[in-house]
């Protein structure tokens, strides 16, 4: 008999703590957009993810450019950005197609891949979020550019 343990990791939130399958790469917010709109089961296609893959990317090198981030974490953002955009995880974008909202539950089962992605290789655990964190390293940007910067469809 497995035990329910050793099949999930806990992570936590603002809304508290939820049971995410070990083996994700998406975290906490991802796991309860799927609980909570599990609509259709239907997923999006590999062209919105290469595009929130190079979204990513190139974010991570305009804000090493600018200094908001160091060249160790950007660059561990960058390499899981481009492992988003080669196809690499498509399966750990699991958020229904239907949702609420302007697409944040998507930009933020992007942002914790490329997170845990690039925390596994800077040698960190999934879940740990650090020395990536989700919203402060791959999801960071000029707060006065949008009022919603985690909203990233159109």
């Amino acid at each position: 008999m497995v035990s329910s343990k050793n099949l999930y990791r806990i992570e936590r939130d603002s809304m508290g703590p939820v049971k995410v399958p070990k083996e994700a790469y998406y975290g906490a917010q991802t796991q309860r957009a799927v609980e909570n709109f599990p609509i259709s089961s239907w997923r999006f296609g590999r062209e919105l993810l290469y595009a929130l893959g190079l979204l990513k990317h190139a974010s991570a090198k305009a804000n090493l450019e600018l200094g908001l981030l160091g060249k160790k974490i950007a660059r561990a953002i960058e390499q899981a950005s481009q492992e988003v955009m080669e196809g690499r995880w498509d399966e750990q974008f699991v958020v229904d197609i239907f949702q609420t909202g302007s697409g944040t539950s998507t930009n933020m089962n992007a942002n914790e891949v490329i997170a845990n992605r690039a925390n596994e290789i800077l040698g960190s655990e999934r879940g740990a979020y650090a020395p990536v964190h989700p919203n402060d390293h791959v999801n960071l940007g000029p707060r006065r550019l949008s009022s919603d910067k985690n909203s990233c469809q159109p």
